[in-house]
C-alpha cells in the first residue's frame, strides 16, 4: 500500500513581502495559477490516491491548507505541535501510514517545489517506490544539475545497485560555487528531497541511526504525537538518516525540479517576456531586462533597469537585485520591528 507525505510547514520568508506566516510560500501561486501546495498534491494524485496522501504542517496553517485541498479528508492534514525539522514530521506520518497499512511504502515530497514535467516526476517517484520495496533500502531521487547552485545540497553517487540505482557515497550541503562546479564535473546530483522507504525499513533505520528520533518511537506506538515531539530532538531526515545509513540508494530523476528558493528563481519557472522579465499583476516594464516585477496592490512601473526584483504587496514595496534576493532572511532581521510585524511573522 503506497502513501505520500507532503511536507508543508515553514513561512517562506524569502518571498517577503508577499509571503507571510499566515499565507506562506506553499499557499501562493508563485509558479502558475495555483498555489504550489495544490500543484504538489495534484501532481502526485495519479500515483497515490487521495485517501493515502498525508500533509504535515503547522497548527496555524492546518485550517487554510484543508480549505486549499478539498480533495483530502481533514484528518489527513496533520498539525505539528511545534516545528522540529523534517525527521519527526516524517516519522509521525510514516507511523500513521503503517498503523493503517502494515506493508505501507512512503513517498516523501515538499509542498514548495516546481516540476516542469509531471509525468516524468511520477515515473521517477514510482521507480523510487519500486526500489524501496524490492531492495529494502531508503531512496532519494537526485536531479541532474543545470548550474553550480550554491543553495542546494548535492549527492555523490557511489557503487552501482540494481538497474540505474547507486549507493550513496556522500552528501555535500550548500557548497561554494567552485565546489559545486567540481561536484557537477564528478557526476554529483542535486538532492531534491524526494524520498521513498517502506515503513518497516524506516523504523529500523531510525532505531539504528537516529537517536534524536528513536526516543520518540514508543510514543508513536501509542498514537501520542505530542509526546513524541516532546521526546525528540530536532533533526532533518537528510542528516538524521540518509547521511548515516548504509542502506541508502539514489536514483537520478529528470523532471525539471526547482525548489523556487527566492524571487529571482521565478525567472526559471515562469514564462518571461522577450526581454527576460517576469511581470505579475498591475505592473509594467519599459526598457527593462531580466527583472521580476510582482504587484499585488497598486500599479508598479519599472523602467531602465536590469536584473532587479520589485515586489509590491500588503502596502510594502521591496526593491532588490536578483543576486541579493536570496538574502531576504538576513534583510528582515535588520529591518525595524514595525516592518517585521507588518510581514506577519
Amino acid at each position: 500500500m503506497r502513501w505520500a507525505v507532503v511536507l508543508a510547514g515553514g513561512v517562506g520568508s524569502r518571498f517577503w513581502p508577499l509571503s507571510t506566516a499566515q499565507l506562506p510560500k506553499q499557499l501562493l501561486p508563485l509558479a502558475g495559477a495555483k498555489p504550489l501546495l495544490v500543484e504538489a498534491v495534484e501532481r502526485v494524485l495519479p500515483l497515490v490516491p487521495a485517501e493515502r496522501i498525508l500533509v504535515v504542517t503547522s497548527a496555524a496553517l492546518a485550517a487554510p491548507i484543508r480549505v486549499a485541498l478539498p480533495m483530502l479528508r481533514p484528518d489527513l492534514v496533520l498539525a505539528e505541535p511545534f516545528a522540529a525539522s523534517t525527521a519527526p514530521a516524517l516519522a509521525w506520518a510514516t507511523a500513521l501510514a503503517a498503523a493503517r497499512d502494515a506493508d505501507a511504502t512512503i513517498l516523501s515530497l515538499h509542498a514548495d517545489w516546481t516540476v516542469a514535467d509531471a509525468g516524468k516526476f511520477r515515473a521517477a517517484a514510482g521507480s523510487a517506490l519500486d526500489l524501496a520495496e524490492r531492495d529494502d533500502v531508503v531512496v532519494t531521487v537526485g536531479a541532474r544539475p543545470t548550474r553550480p547552485e550554491i543553495g542546494y545540497g548535492y549527492i555523490v553517487p557511489g557503487q552501482a545497485l540494481a538497474g540505474a540505482a547507486r549507493h550513496i557515497a556522500r552528501f555535500v550541503e550548500k557548497p561554494t560555487a567552485e565546489q559545486a562546479a567540481a561536484l557537477i564535473r564528478d557526476g554529483a546530483l542535486w538532492n531534491t528531497g524526494l524520498f521513498a522507504w517502506t515503513a518497516r525499513r524506516f523504523r529500523e533505520e531510525i532505531r539504528a541511526h537516529t537517536p534524536e528520533l528513536a526516543a520518540g518511537l514508543a510514543a508513536l506506538d501509542r498514537g501520542d504525537a505530542a509526546a513524541m515531539y516532546d521526546a525528540v530532538k530536532p533533526v532533518s531526515i537528510d542528516v538524521g538518516l540518509f547521511e548515516r545509513t548504509a542502506r541508502g540508494a539514489v536514483l537520478e530523476g529528470d523532471f525539471g525540479w526547482d525548489d523556487v528558493g527566492s524571487w529571482a528563481a521565478l525567472r526559471r519557472v515562469r514564462p518571461t517576456d522577450a526581454a527576460g522579465n517576469i511581470v505579475v499583476g498591475d505592473a509594467h516594464v519599459v526598457d527593462a531586462t531580466d527583472c521580476v516585477v510582482w504587484s499585488e496592490d497598486g500599479t508598479t512601473v519599472v523602467s531602465g533597469l536590469a536584473g532587479v526584483v520589485v515586489v509590491r504587496a500588503r502596502g510594502i514595496t521591496l526593491v532588490t537585485t536578483a543576486e541579493r534576493a536570496p538574502e531576504l532572511k538576513q534583510l528582515l532581521a535588520r529591518l525595524p520591528a514595525a516592518v517585521a510585524e507588518a510581514r506577519g511573522a
